[in-house]
């Protein structure tokens, strides 16, 4: 495996692999590896040719009270991680090298962003597309990976392709989670031990309430049952949201919505957690 630190040294690395014929498969992270990213690099490895993993912190997604600089960071350990899956090179930029010049060019996520995450953090998706636009340039991916668990995300992302025609596929893996539900997230790290013992109940919270919305058909209803388990259940729990939309447009559900995206934001502490359960009308969850 390769680890490389300049735009230059990938574009050369991607020029070699597409005069071979290869497929690529790119994986974007933020490092701090654990096992969501690694099924996401999995995935990868058994779609295409060559693997790509970025490990970049970009600055540009987070806000002025967010905890950029405090964002776990090890890049040996991760470099150990991607190669244990298949990565065949790691692309590991510093911001200057991202972001050698800035000509006041900006992308603006629309609709999509205002709603979820994007109520109580103003400009992050714009950041995100940002970087992941520059991503797509310069892997030249075939496809490209995303977690379910970033719901919000990956169908922003998802609407960047599609509208904007970029030659390439998006993929949504599925929530890596914990043997009590906890879904993985390089964030957890942040949480005391009591704390963590009480982050489950976000899940199973959602849990309840797809069962109720399932019996009921009253998205009102279903969420209050999820924000009483959560509250009920956890000392410090303090809810940003939990929103039942239809996916992967983000818009209120109607008689039409065939995948409900049932989503909540959780500080369990100081910690700001997410997850979501992906469902059909008929009840069917998670990979949908």
């Amino acid at each position: 495996m390769e680890v490389v630190t300049t735009i230059a040294e990938l574009k050369e690395i991607v020029r070699k692999a597409k005069a071979e014929g290869k497929t690529i498969g790119l994986v974007p992270t933020m490092g701090y590896l654990h096992e969501g990213h690694m099924a996401l690099a999995k995935a990868a490895r058994e779609e295409n040719d060559f693997i790509i993993m970025s490990i970049f912190v970009n600055p540009t997604q987070f806000g002025p009270n967010e905890d950029y600089e405090s964002y776990p960071r090890d890049l040996e350990r991760d470099q150990k991680i991607a190669e244990s899956v298949g990565v065949d090179v790691v692309f590991a930029p510093s911001v200057d090298e991202m972001y050698p010049t800035d000509g006041g060019i900006r992308i603006h996520a629309g609709r999509q962003a205002t709603i979820l995450c994007g109520a109580s953090r103003p400009g992050h998706f714009d950041g995100v597309l940002q970087v992941v636009t520059k991503l797509f340039h310069l892997a030249e991916p075939t496809r490209a990976y995303f977690g379910q668990k970033d719901a919000q995300q990956a169908a922003i992302i998802s609407t960047l392709v599609r509208d904007f025609n970029f030659p390439l596929e998006i993929r949504t893996v599925p929530i890596v989670r914990e043997e009590d539900g906890l879904a993985k997230s390089s964030r957890n790290v942040y949480l005391s031990e009591n704390e963590r013992k009480e982050a489950p109940a976000i899940y199973r919270g959602l849990q309840l309430a797809k069962e109720e919305f399932l019996s009921s058909k009253d998205a009102e209803k279903a969420i209050g049952v999820a924000k009483d388990y959560i509250l009920k259940n956890t000392t410090t729990g303090r809810i940003d949201y939990i929103e039942l939309l239809a996916y992967p447009d983000l818009k209120p559900i109607d008689d039409s919505t065939k995948q409900y995206l049932l989503a909540a934001a959780v500080f369990i502490g100081k910690t700001r957690l997410i997850d979501n359960i992906m469902f059909t009308n008929k009840g069917d969850t998670e990979n949908v």
